[in-house]
């Protein structure tokens, strides 16, 4: 018997691993597509403009 034959966690972990990537994956495309969303938006709300 060994430690590393037990997976009883192992589909939470999966979960938590593609969880992540999608996040990093929303993280990036907010990062990269900011400035023009936020010119986009700022006729109609005015928080998104900068002064």
């Amino acid at each position: 018997m060994s430690f590393f034959d037990d997976d009883t966690g192992q589909g939470l972990v999966e979960y938590a691993l593609v969880l992540l990537l999608v996040a990093v994956v929303v993280i990036a495309i907010l990062v990269l597509l900011g400035p023009e969303i936020s010119e986009g938006l700022c006729p109609y709300i005015s928080l998104f403009c900068v002064s």
